[in-house]
Protein backbone atom coordinates (compact mmCIF):
# COMPACT_ATOMS: atom_id res chain seq x y z
CA UNK A 1 0.00 0.00 0.00
CA UNK A 2 1.47 3.50 -1.47
CA UNK A 3 1.31 6.83 1.44
CA UNK A 4 -0.25 9.78 0.66
CA UNK A 5 3.51 11.24 0.30
CA UNK A 6 4.60 8.86 -2.33
CA UNK A 7 6.42 10.55 -5.52
CA UNK A 8 4.97 10.36 -9.09
CA UNK A 9 7.64 9.45 -11.49
CA UNK A 10 7.69 8.61 -15.01
CA UNK A 11 10.31 5.96 -14.54
CA UNK A 12 12.44 4.79 -11.90
CA UNK A 13 15.69 3.00 -12.56
CA UNK A 14 17.53 1.01 -9.50
CA UNK A 15 21.02 1.42 -10.45
CA UNK A 16 23.38 3.18 -12.26
CA UNK A 17 25.60 0.86 -13.68
CA UNK A 18 26.30 -0.04 -17.19
CA UNK A 19 22.42 -0.54 -18.33
CA UNK A 20 20.49 1.74 -16.25
CA UNK A 21 22.39 5.72 -17.44
CA UNK A 22 21.50 5.07 -20.60
CA UNK A 23 17.52 3.96 -20.68
CA UNK A 24 17.14 7.05 -17.92
CA UNK A 25 18.87 9.23 -20.03
CA UNK A 26 16.65 7.93 -23.21
CA UNK A 27 13.70 8.69 -21.24
CA UNK A 28 14.79 11.99 -20.25
CA UNK A 29 15.34 13.10 -23.15
CA UNK A 30 11.93 12.57 -24.14
CA UNK A 31 10.61 14.41 -21.43
CA UNK A 32 9.69 11.97 -19.06
CA UNK A 33 10.27 12.80 -15.11
CA UNK A 34 12.99 10.03 -14.25
CA UNK A 35 14.73 9.01 -10.62
CA UNK A 36 17.85 7.27 -10.84
CA UNK A 37 18.38 5.34 -7.66
CA UNK A 38 22.08 4.29 -6.81
CA UNK A 39 22.75 2.73 -3.43
CA UNK A 40 26.64 2.58 -3.74
CA UNK A 41 28.56 4.47 -6.29
CA UNK A 42 27.56 5.21 -10.28
CA UNK A 43 29.16 3.32 -12.87
CA UNK A 44 28.39 -0.22 -11.18
CA UNK A 45 30.95 -2.89 -10.65
CA UNK A 46 32.54 -2.21 -13.92
CA UNK A 47 33.52 1.32 -13.26
CA UNK A 48 34.43 1.06 -9.61
CA UNK A 49 35.78 -2.31 -8.83
CA UNK A 50 35.58 -4.34 -12.05
CA UNK A 51 37.31 -3.89 -15.44
CA UNK A 52 38.11 -0.70 -15.45
CA UNK A 53 40.08 -0.24 -12.69
CA UNK A 54 41.56 -3.66 -13.20
CA UNK A 55 42.62 -3.19 -16.11
CA UNK A 56 44.64 0.12 -14.89
CA UNK A 57 46.25 -2.28 -12.61
CA UNK A 58 46.82 -4.81 -14.81
CA UNK A 59 48.79 -1.98 -17.19
CA UNK A 60 51.18 -1.42 -14.85
CA UNK A 61 51.61 -5.01 -13.94
CA UNK A 62 52.39 -5.40 -18.00
CA UNK A 63 54.76 -2.30 -17.76
CA UNK A 64 56.56 -4.47 -14.69
CA UNK A 65 56.84 -7.37 -16.55
CA UNK A 66 58.22 -6.08 -19.86
CA UNK A 67 60.65 -4.40 -18.12
CA UNK A 68 62.07 -7.19 -16.24
CA UNK A 69 62.04 -8.82 -19.79
CA UNK A 70 63.80 -5.66 -21.60
CA UNK A 71 67.03 -7.65 -21.98
CA UNK A 72 65.35 -10.10 -24.01
CA UNK A 73 64.44 -7.16 -26.46
CA UNK A 74 68.47 -5.58 -26.22
CA UNK A 75 67.63 -2.96 -24.13
CA UNK A 76 69.34 -2.72 -20.79
CA UNK A 77 67.54 -0.87 -17.58
CA UNK A 78 68.61 -0.92 -13.99
CA UNK A 79 66.91 -2.84 -10.38
CA UNK A 80 63.28 -2.83 -11.72
CA UNK A 81 60.86 -1.82 -8.75
CA UNK A 82 57.62 -1.30 -8.29
CA UNK A 83 56.16 1.53 -6.52
CA UNK A 84 52.48 0.15 -5.18
CA UNK A 85 51.12 2.92 -3.64
CA UNK A 86 52.08 5.12 -6.95
CA UNK A 87 50.14 2.15 -9.29
CA UNK A 88 47.04 2.31 -6.73
CA UNK A 89 47.02 6.01 -7.18
CA UNK A 90 47.01 6.25 -11.11
CA UNK A 91 43.80 3.38 -10.91
CA UNK A 92 42.05 5.57 -8.64
CA UNK A 93 42.86 8.56 -9.83
CA UNK A 94 41.70 7.08 -13.39
CA UNK A 95 38.20 5.92 -11.91
CA UNK A 96 37.37 9.01 -10.53
CA UNK A 97 38.75 11.02 -14.02
CA UNK A 98 35.74 8.38 -15.49
CA UNK A 99 33.20 8.51 -12.59
CA UNK A 100 33.05 12.44 -11.94
CA UNK A 101 31.51 12.86 -16.07
CA UNK A 102 28.93 10.37 -15.13
CA UNK A 103 28.00 11.57 -12.13
CA UNK A 104 27.63 15.36 -13.39
CA UNK A 105 25.50 14.41 -16.25
CA UNK A 106 23.10 12.63 -13.93
CA UNK A 107 22.61 15.83 -11.76
CA UNK A 108 22.49 18.22 -14.34
CA UNK A 109 19.69 16.47 -16.27
CA UNK A 110 16.41 18.68 -15.47
CA UNK A 111 14.40 15.59 -15.81
CA UNK A 112 16.55 13.25 -13.91
CA UNK A 113 16.65 12.95 -10.34
CA UNK A 114 19.70 10.57 -8.96
CA UNK A 115 19.00 9.40 -5.33
CA UNK A 116 21.26 7.70 -3.03
CA UNK A 117 20.64 5.08 -1.31
CA UNK A 118 19.17 1.69 -0.04
CA UNK A 119 16.17 0.75 -2.27
CA UNK A 120 13.31 -1.84 -1.56
CA UNK A 121 10.60 -2.38 -4.77
CA UNK A 122 7.71 -3.69 -4.49
CA UNK A 123 5.95 -4.84 -7.57
CA UNK A 124 2.19 -3.91 -7.71
CA UNK A 125 -0.26 -6.40 -9.79
CA UNK A 126 -2.00 -3.20 -10.65
CA UNK A 127 1.03 -2.01 -12.67
CA UNK A 128 2.08 0.68 -9.82
CA UNK A 129 5.20 -0.28 -8.13
CA UNK A 130 6.89 1.39 -5.61
CA UNK A 131 10.36 2.32 -4.44
CA UNK A 132 11.53 3.10 -1.06
CA UNK A 133 14.96 5.29 -0.49
CA UNK A 134 14.96 5.72 3.29
CA UNK A 135 12.09 7.46 4.45
CA UNK A 136 11.02 8.33 0.36
CA UNK A 137 8.71 6.43 -1.25
CA UNK A 138 8.75 6.72 -5.04
CA UNK A 139 5.98 5.11 -7.31
CA UNK A 140 6.21 4.75 -11.38
CA UNK A 141 4.61 2.40 -14.06
CA UNK A 142 7.99 1.63 -15.51
CA UNK A 143 10.50 0.34 -13.35
CA UNK A 144 14.20 -0.61 -14.43
CA UNK A 145 16.03 -2.81 -12.21
CA UNK A 146 19.84 -2.60 -12.87
CA UNK A 147 21.33 -3.62 -9.82
CA UNK A 148 24.15 -6.16 -10.21
CA UNK A 149 25.90 -8.97 -8.58
CA UNK A 150 28.16 -9.53 -5.78
CA UNK A 151 31.64 -11.75 -5.01
CA UNK A 152 30.03 -14.61 -3.60
CA UNK A 153 31.43 -15.34 0.35
CA UNK A 154 31.59 -18.93 1.12
CA UNK A 155 30.18 -21.09 3.75
CA UNK A 156 33.42 -22.03 4.69
CA UNK A 157 34.23 -23.40 7.78
CA UNK A 158 36.47 -19.85 10.17
CA UNK A 159 36.10 -17.86 7.18
CA UNK A 160 33.55 -15.47 9.97
CA UNK A 161 36.91 -15.51 12.23
CA UNK A 162 39.28 -14.50 9.33
CA UNK A 163 39.89 -11.09 7.89
CA UNK A 164 39.21 -11.40 4.31
CA UNK A 165 39.08 -9.57 0.63
CA UNK A 166 36.83 -9.29 -2.37
CA UNK A 167 37.75 -7.55 -5.23
CA UNK A 168 36.23 -4.08 -3.25
CA UNK A 169 38.62 -4.67 -0.34
CA UNK A 170 41.89 -5.78 -2.47
CA UNK A 171 41.10 -2.40 -4.80
CA UNK A 172 41.62 -0.37 -1.66
CA UNK A 173 44.69 -2.01 -0.58
CA UNK A 174 47.70 0.31 -0.27
CA UNK A 175 50.35 -2.01 0.79
CA UNK A 176 51.46 -4.54 -1.67
CA UNK A 177 50.58 -7.81 0.22
CA UNK A 178 53.96 -10.08 1.02
CA UNK A 179 52.37 -13.18 0.73
CA UNK A 180 48.66 -13.41 -0.97
CA UNK A 181 46.37 -16.11 -1.22
CA UNK A 182 43.55 -16.46 -3.81
CA UNK A 183 40.85 -18.57 -3.26
CA UNK A 184 39.14 -19.48 -6.46
CA UNK A 185 40.74 -19.95 -10.00
CA UNK A 186 38.24 -18.54 -12.54
CA UNK A 187 38.73 -15.23 -14.43
CA UNK A 188 39.32 -12.71 -11.31
CA UNK A 189 41.58 -15.53 -9.07
CA UNK A 190 43.75 -15.33 -12.71
CA UNK A 191 43.63 -12.11 -13.03
CA UNK A 192 44.42 -10.40 -9.81
CA UNK A 193 47.08 -13.54 -8.95
CA UNK A 194 48.93 -12.26 -12.00
CA UNK A 195 49.06 -8.71 -11.34
CA UNK A 196 50.18 -9.20 -7.81
CA UNK A 197 52.84 -11.77 -8.70
CA UNK A 198 54.23 -9.65 -11.16
CA UNK A 199 53.72 -6.85 -8.55
CA UNK A 200 56.28 -8.73 -5.86
CA UNK A 201 53.79 -10.55 -4.19
CA UNK A 202 54.47 -14.12 -3.43
CA UNK A 203 50.45 -16.03 -5.04
CA UNK A 204 49.08 -19.20 -4.32
CA UNK A 205 45.90 -19.60 -6.12
CA UNK A 206 43.58 -22.36 -4.79
CA UNK A 207 41.79 -23.75 -7.59
CA UNK A 208 39.15 -26.12 -6.61
CA UNK A 209 40.14 -28.04 -9.87
CA UNK A 210 41.34 -26.58 -13.37
CA UNK A 211 42.20 -22.91 -13.47
CA UNK A 212 39.27 -21.94 -16.15
CA UNK A 213 37.75 -24.88 -15.49
CA UNK A 214 34.73 -23.74 -18.05
CA UNK A 215 37.40 -23.63 -20.77
CA UNK A 216 38.97 -27.00 -22.68
CA UNK A 217 41.47 -29.11 -20.65
CA UNK A 218 44.25 -28.12 -23.01
CA UNK A 219 43.36 -24.49 -22.87
CA UNK A 220 43.71 -24.42 -18.92
CA UNK A 221 46.45 -26.57 -18.59
CA UNK A 222 48.49 -23.92 -21.14
CA UNK A 223 47.12 -21.21 -18.68
CA UNK A 224 48.48 -23.24 -15.64
CA UNK A 225 51.91 -23.51 -17.11
CA UNK A 226 52.38 -19.34 -17.70
CA UNK A 227 50.92 -18.83 -14.37
CA UNK A 228 53.56 -21.27 -13.04
CA UNK A 229 55.86 -19.99 -15.14
CA UNK A 230 55.48 -16.74 -13.33
CA UNK A 231 55.90 -18.18 -10.19
CA UNK A 232 52.38 -18.69 -8.93
CA UNK A 233 51.59 -21.60 -7.01
CA UNK A 234 48.68 -23.08 -8.52
CA UNK A 235 46.84 -26.13 -6.28
CA UNK A 236 43.94 -27.85 -7.60
CA UNK A 237 42.82 -28.94 -4.17
CA UNK A 238 39.88 -27.68 -2.75
CA UNK A 239 39.20 -25.19 0.29
CA UNK A 240 38.17 -26.61 3.58
CA UNK A 241 38.74 -24.31 6.31
CA UNK A 242 40.33 -21.38 6.88
CA UNK A 243 42.28 -20.05 10.35
CA UNK A 244 44.29 -17.59 11.30
CA UNK A 245 47.03 -16.74 14.01
CA UNK A 246 49.68 -14.07 14.28
CA UNK A 247 48.84 -12.22 10.84
CA UNK A 248 49.17 -15.39 8.99
CA UNK A 249 46.54 -17.28 7.20
CA UNK A 250 45.85 -20.89 6.78
CA UNK A 251 43.99 -22.41 4.07
CA UNK A 252 42.96 -26.06 4.52
CA UNK A 253 42.66 -27.74 1.66
CA UNK A 254 41.05 -31.37 0.79
CA UNK A 255 43.99 -33.29 -0.03
CA UNK A 256 44.84 -33.02 3.70
CA UNK A 257 47.59 -30.18 2.95
CA UNK A 258 47.74 -26.40 3.48
CA UNK A 259 48.81 -23.29 2.14
CA UNK A 260 49.59 -19.63 4.07
CA UNK A 261 49.67 -16.35 3.74
CA UNK A 262 49.27 -12.83 4.45
CA UNK A 263 45.75 -11.54 2.88
CA UNK A 264 43.35 -14.13 1.80
CA UNK A 265 41.22 -12.88 -1.33
CA UNK A 266 37.73 -14.65 -2.14
CA UNK A 267 37.61 -14.91 -5.93
CA UNK A 268 35.12 -17.98 -6.47
CA UNK A 269 31.92 -16.65 -7.82
CA UNK A 270 29.05 -13.78 -7.92
CA UNK A 271 25.39 -13.88 -6.77
CA UNK A 272 23.45 -12.02 -8.26
CA UNK A 273 21.84 -8.59 -6.15
CA UNK A 274 18.04 -9.42 -5.54
CA UNK A 275 18.15 -10.26 -2.17
CA UNK A 276 18.71 -6.39 -1.53
CA UNK A 277 15.10 -5.28 -2.96
CA UNK A 278 12.93 -6.38 -0.05
CA UNK A 279 10.08 -8.66 -0.78
CA UNK A 280 9.79 -7.80 -4.15
CA UNK A 281 7.17 -10.02 -5.51
CA UNK A 282 9.37 -11.22 -8.85
CA UNK A 283 10.18 -14.63 -9.90
CA UNK A 284 13.07 -15.96 -9.80
CA UNK A 285 15.06 -18.30 -12.62
CA UNK A 286 16.54 -21.70 -10.96
CA UNK A 287 20.00 -19.57 -10.42
CA UNK A 288 18.23 -17.17 -8.06
CA UNK A 289 18.51 -14.69 -11.30
CA UNK A 290 15.01 -12.03 -12.26
CA UNK A 291 12.98 -14.13 -14.91
CA UNK A 292 12.66 -12.13 -17.83
CA UNK A 293 11.41 -12.87 -21.36
CA UNK A 294 13.51 -11.73 -24.72
CA UNK A 295 12.81 -8.21 -24.24
CA UNK A 296 13.72 -8.24 -20.48
CA UNK A 297 10.27 -7.61 -18.33
CA UNK A 298 10.10 -9.56 -15.31
CA UNK A 299 7.10 -11.26 -14.25
CA UNK A 300 5.50 -8.24 -13.12
CA UNK A 301 4.29 -5.81 -16.06
CA UNK A 302 6.11 -2.80 -15.87
CA UNK A 303 9.13 -4.20 -14.39
CA UNK A 304 12.44 -4.77 -16.55
CA UNK A 305 15.45 -6.24 -15.58
CA UNK A 306 18.88 -5.37 -17.19
CA UNK A 307 22.46 -6.16 -16.53
CA UNK A 308 23.66 -9.08 -14.30
CA UNK A 309 20.82 -9.20 -12.15
CA UNK A 310 19.01 -11.26 -15.40
CA UNK A 311 21.33 -13.97 -15.72
CA UNK A 312 21.79 -13.16 -19.80
CA UNK A 313 25.30 -12.46 -19.25
CA UNK A 314 27.46 -10.90 -16.44
CA UNK A 315 29.97 -9.15 -18.21
CA UNK A 316 29.88 -4.49 -19.07
CA UNK A 317 29.52 -5.18 -22.66
CA UNK A 318 26.50 -7.66 -22.41
CA UNK A 319 24.96 -4.85 -19.78
CA UNK A 320 25.15 -1.92 -21.81
CA UNK A 321 23.93 -4.21 -24.69
CA UNK A 322 20.88 -4.70 -22.97
CA UNK A 323 20.12 -1.31 -22.42
CA UNK A 324 20.67 -0.77 -26.17
CA UNK A 325 18.22 -3.49 -27.10
CA UNK A 326 15.72 -2.47 -24.89
CA UNK A 327 15.39 0.93 -26.42
CA UNK A 328 14.82 -0.69 -29.82
CA UNK A 329 11.45 -2.14 -30.08
CA UNK A 330 12.63 -4.00 -33.08
CA UNK A 331 15.60 -5.94 -31.05
CA UNK A 332 15.46 -8.93 -28.55
CA UNK A 333 17.74 -10.75 -26.39
CA UNK A 334 17.49 -13.80 -28.21
CA UNK A 335 20.34 -15.36 -30.16
CA UNK A 336 22.83 -12.71 -28.60
CA UNK A 337 26.42 -13.88 -29.36
CA UNK A 338 28.31 -13.33 -26.52
CA UNK A 339 31.98 -12.76 -26.84
CA UNK A 340 34.31 -12.47 -23.49
CA UNK A 341 37.48 -12.67 -22.18
CA UNK A 342 39.58 -13.42 -19.29
CA UNK A 343 42.76 -10.76 -18.90
CA UNK A 344 45.45 -12.34 -18.13
CA UNK A 345 49.00 -11.20 -19.80
CA UNK A 346 48.10 -13.31 -22.81
CA UNK A 347 44.25 -12.71 -22.74
CA UNK A 348 42.20 -15.41 -23.47
CA UNK A 349 39.57 -14.82 -25.85
CA UNK A 350 35.87 -16.96 -26.14
CA UNK A 351 33.27 -17.06 -27.99
CA UNK A 352 30.50 -19.71 -28.59
CA UNK A 353 31.23 -23.84 -28.02
CA UNK A 354 34.59 -25.41 -26.51
CA UNK A 355 35.93 -28.20 -28.28
CA UNK A 356 33.85 -30.42 -25.22
CA UNK A 357 30.66 -29.07 -26.22
CA UNK A 358 31.37 -29.06 -29.17
CA UNK A 359 31.61 -33.11 -28.93
CA UNK A 360 28.75 -33.66 -27.15
CA UNK A 361 26.73 -31.38 -29.72
CA UNK A 362 25.41 -34.42 -32.25
CA UNK A 363 26.82 -31.94 -35.20
CA UNK A 364 29.41 -32.82 -37.88
CA UNK A 365 32.62 -30.72 -36.23
CA UNK A 366 35.61 -29.48 -37.79
CA UNK A 367 38.19 -28.07 -35.79
CA UNK A 368 41.70 -26.34 -35.77
CA UNK A 369 44.42 -25.86 -33.90
CA UNK A 370 47.28 -23.01 -34.40
CA UNK A 371 50.29 -22.52 -31.38
CA UNK A 372 50.69 -19.07 -30.91
CA UNK A 373 54.77 -19.90 -31.40
CA UNK A 374 53.93 -20.49 -35.35
CA UNK A 375 52.74 -17.39 -35.87
CA UNK A 376 54.76 -14.46 -37.18
CA UNK A 377 53.58 -11.50 -35.21
CA UNK A 378 53.95 -13.17 -32.06
CA UNK A 379 57.21 -14.68 -32.60
CA UNK A 380 58.32 -11.05 -33.93
CA UNK A 381 56.98 -9.41 -30.20
CA UNK A 382 58.62 -12.44 -28.32
CA UNK A 383 54.73 -12.79 -27.33
CA UNK A 384 54.32 -16.74 -27.91
CA UNK A 385 52.27 -18.40 -25.03
CA UNK A 386 49.09 -19.61 -25.92
CA UNK A 387 47.37 -21.10 -28.85
CA UNK A 388 44.46 -20.27 -31.72
CA UNK A 389 41.21 -22.25 -31.83
CA UNK A 390 38.26 -22.68 -34.23
CA UNK A 391 34.97 -25.24 -34.68
CA UNK A 392 32.83 -25.14 -37.37
CA UNK A 393 29.53 -27.12 -38.86
CA UNK A 394 30.89 -29.28 -41.58
CA UNK A 395 27.55 -29.25 -43.06
CA UNK A 396 25.96 -25.73 -42.44
CA UNK A 397 29.60 -24.47 -42.44
CA UNK A 398 28.14 -22.39 -39.65
CA UNK A 399 30.99 -21.04 -36.86
CA UNK A 400 30.29 -22.55 -33.85
CA UNK A 401 32.94 -21.24 -31.58
CA UNK A 402 37.00 -20.08 -30.82
CA UNK A 403 39.33 -19.51 -28.10
CA UNK A 404 42.33 -17.45 -28.64
CA UNK A 405 44.51 -17.56 -25.72
CA UNK A 406 47.25 -15.32 -26.63
CA UNK A 407 48.55 -12.24 -27.89
CA UNK A 408 45.10 -10.18 -29.00
CA UNK A 409 43.15 -12.75 -28.01
CA UNK A 410 40.35 -10.55 -26.74
CA UNK A 411 39.73 -8.66 -30.24
CA UNK A 412 40.20 -11.89 -32.53
CA UNK A 413 37.46 -13.50 -30.63
CA UNK A 414 35.42 -10.87 -30.49
CA UNK A 415 36.38 -10.61 -34.54
CA UNK A 416 34.42 -14.67 -34.84
CA UNK A 417 31.81 -13.13 -32.80
CA UNK A 418 30.85 -11.30 -35.01
CA UNK A 419 30.80 -13.47 -38.14
CA UNK A 420 28.65 -15.55 -35.66
CA UNK A 421 26.23 -12.90 -34.84
CA UNK A 422 26.07 -12.31 -38.68
CA UNK A 423 25.52 -15.58 -39.79
CA UNK A 424 28.63 -15.42 -41.90
CA UNK A 425 29.79 -18.66 -43.07
CA UNK A 426 33.49 -20.08 -42.12
CA UNK A 427 34.63 -20.31 -45.76
CA UNK A 428 33.77 -15.95 -46.45
CA UNK A 429 36.11 -15.53 -43.31
CA UNK A 430 38.68 -17.76 -44.54
CA UNK A 431 38.65 -16.29 -48.27
CA UNK A 432 38.74 -12.53 -46.70
CA UNK A 433 42.26 -10.71 -47.16
CA UNK A 434 43.71 -10.46 -43.60
CA UNK A 435 46.73 -7.40 -42.72
CA UNK A 436 50.47 -8.86 -42.52
CA UNK A 437 51.92 -9.18 -40.12
CA UNK A 438 48.96 -9.48 -37.85
CA UNK A 439 47.98 -12.32 -35.68
CA UNK A 440 44.49 -11.71 -37.16
CA UNK A 441 46.12 -12.88 -40.17
CA UNK A 442 46.29 -16.50 -38.89
CA UNK A 443 42.09 -16.93 -38.68
CA UNK A 444 41.85 -17.86 -42.81
CA UNK A 445 44.54 -20.05 -42.45
CA UNK A 446 43.38 -21.68 -39.14
CA UNK A 447 40.00 -22.03 -41.37
CA UNK A 448 41.69 -23.31 -44.31
CA UNK A 449 43.26 -26.60 -42.07
CA UNK A 450 40.12 -27.82 -40.72
CA UNK A 451 39.90 -31.62 -39.83
CA UNK A 452 36.83 -33.39 -38.37
CA UNK A 453 37.31 -34.23 -34.74
CA UNK A 454 38.81 -37.37 -33.75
Amino acid sequence: MSSNNAEEFDAVVVGAGQAGPGVAGALASRGERVAVVEMAQVGGTCLNHGCRPTKALRASALAAHRAHRATEYGVLTGKITVDFPAVMQRMHTMIDGMREPLLDWLTSDEHLELIHGQATIAAGEDGEHTVRVGDRELRTRKLYLDIGARAVVPDLPGLDQVDHLTEIELLQLTQLPERLVIIGGSYIGCEFGQMFRRFGSEVTIVAGGRPAAREDHDVSDLLRELLEGEGITVTTGRATGVSSSDGEITVSLSDGSEVTGTQLLLAVGRRPNVDLLGDHGLELDDRGYLKINSRFETSAPGVWALGDVNGHGAFTHTAYQDSQILLDPDRTVDGRITAYAMFTDPPLGRVGMTEAEARTSGRSVLKADLPMSKVSRAIIDGETEGMMRILVDADSEEILGACFFGMHGDDLAQQIGLAMQAGIGYKAVRDALPIHPSVAEFIPTLLGSLQPLE
